[in-house]
């Protein structure tokens, strides 16, 4: 006898449903039969019978070889071969060469000789957190290699590789492709599940697509372009001149101090150096009073990292779960950027959460950390409706500190260390051991710090808000370029079976 059974209208059928026997295909899984994916691939089978399998001629995968042997694999500079991450694709399909590694010769033809990379390839991430399938197409007159989160797809021209990468750059596309990965806290594709992604190829959506990015790489130079323009605002309104010399040159890196000068401080020639000593004496020369950071520093605490919120040895009733702000929550271009998939919870000790006081417009300083792209030195301000909507914290590689307001206003402040950080000035501030960069909090504190009248302070604080407000909203309209194109695209592919 056969029984009707319904879910309650109040479950999301997307995570709780109800499946036939007959329409399982491909795997036992329930992320796999999920009904948004299967409406999905219903209505691009509907479109094409096409699958990516279809357009392959050759795939390969490519490998990592070790950096603990880097001489034996990697070159420097441009000398080499690129070596192509998940991090050089793009959803706009061009490839992002900023911050490429290189391979010598010898591995592109030894051990990577498979995985050659040529003009109008096509490239697609198959392992890694984010966007699935995520492809790029390699512009003219290119050789490189890949790493082994990329395969190689060999399409025959590179007008079809433009269009497949249109079409994997997608929402459609990233969603079958999703559907297909398997693996929890790393998800991949494997090379069957990746070929037999369904295809609808329609040249179209280059055009869309293409229009839409640059319009978007358009808009975020102009946003570019004003938030470079703060440091150079700020500068000129304290009067502050910064020097104009070449210090490449063997004479200006030559140098000589006096030992009074460097009696009780630490022998390193950076510190001393022409190039960082012009800084520092265009600081002192700006047209207002200046005074050393500690002297406006009322309150000072290092964070905590606290204790696992799954830890069943913890007795919660001590502790808080808190908002743990790290250096990925520091947004070089803005503040602090909190996002749900980032961000880390910890459990904090209630009185340890008294001592570090968190208050709105106290500034956040990366003591420990960095990179060798990446100084540390950067500053946060903890801004108003970040305290009032968090329960936060801040990790130990973080010291915290709050000025006087009597002297200086906070907002102020934040925004001068931001542009001395900018300036390379915080760079001779720091030391490095075993990989980890660590700011000389002595040095640190005792960096000038230019202070024009109060009510002058406020009014390039709100001169700077009104330029990074100007950025965002750039920003905002290039992403919405983006989603139009993608809502088009949809529509090209399947819009009148919806």
């Amino acid at each position: 006898m056969k029984t009707d059974f319904h879910l309650s209208t109040t479950i999301d059928t997307n995570k709780v449903f109800l499946i036939h026997r007959s329409e399982l295909e491909g795997r036992l899984d329930p992320f796999y039969s999920k009904p948004a994916f299967m409406e999905l691939e219903a209505k691009v089978k509907q479109r094409s019978n096409k699958k990516l399998r279809d357009f392959i001629k050759r795939m390969a995968g490519g490998a990592t070889p070790t950096i603990t042997e880097r001489d034996k694999y990697y070159a420097e500079g441009t000398d080499g071969i690129p070596f192509i991450r998940v991090q050089n694709l793009t959803t706009s399909s061009n490839l992002n060469l900023a911050d490429i590694k290189f391979i010598n010769l010898e591995t592109h033809n030894g051990m990577l000789r498979r995985s050659q990379v040529t003009s109008g390839d096509l490239l697609v991430k198959i392992t890694g957190v984010g966007r699935m399938a995520t492809s790029s197409v390699t512009p003219d007159n290119f050789t490189g290699n890949i790493n082994q989160h990329i395969v190689v797809v060999k399409t025959g021209d590179k007008h079809t590789s433009e269009v497949l990468a249109a079409y994997l750059n997608s929402d459609i596309g990233e969603r079958l492709a999703s559907r297909r990965s398997t693996g929890g806290t790393r998800p991949a594709l494997d090379y069957p599940a990746l070929r037999s992604i369904p295809v609808i190829y329609n040249p179209k959506i280059v055009q869309i697509a293409n229009i839409a990015y640059k319009l978007k790489a358009q808009k975020e130079a102009e946003a570019q372009k004003l938030l470079d323009s703060i440091d150079d605002y700020l500068l000129s309104e304290l009067g502050i001149r910064l020097p104009e010399d070449d210090f490449s040159s063997l004479e200006a890196r030559m140098f000589y101090r006096k030992s009074r000068q460097i009696q009780g401080r630490r022998f390193d020639p950076k510190r001393y150096d022409a190039k960082s000593q012009a800084l520092v004496d265009a600081v002192n020369s700006a047209r207002y009073s200046v005074t050393p950071l500690k002297a406006l520093i009322m309150h000072c605490v290092a964070g905590d990292w606290g204790y696992d919120e799954n830890d069943i040895y913890i007795d919660s009733n001590k502790f808080e779960r808190c908002l743990v702000i790290r250096g990925t929550e520091f947004y070089n271009r803005y503040n602090l950027r909190i996002e749900n998939s980032r961000t880390k919870h910890r459990l904090i000790y209630k009185q340890r959460l008294k001592q570090l006081d968190i208050q709105p417009n106290d500034i956040l300083i990366e003591k420990s950390g960095g990179s060798d792209y990446q100084p540390v030195g950067r500053v946060a301000l903890l801004e108003k409706h970040l305290v009032e909507n968090y329960k936060l914290c801040f990790s130990n590689f973080m010291l915290k500190i709050r000025v006087d307001d009597n002297k200086t206003a906070s907002q102020y402040v934040f925004n001068f260390l931001k542009t001395m950080y900018n300036i390379k000035i915080t760079d001779v501030m720091q030391s490095q051991t075993h990989g980890i960069r660590n700011l000389i909090l002595l040095e640190y504190f005792m960096q000038s710090i230019v202070l024009p009248p109060i009510p002058k302070q406020y009014d390039i604080v709100e001169n700077i808000a009104e330029i990074r407000g100007r950025a965002a909203k750039l920003e905002k309209e290039a992403i919405e370029e983006v989603n139009k194109a993608k809502k088009e695209i949809e529509k090209v592919l399947i819009g009148e079976l919806q």
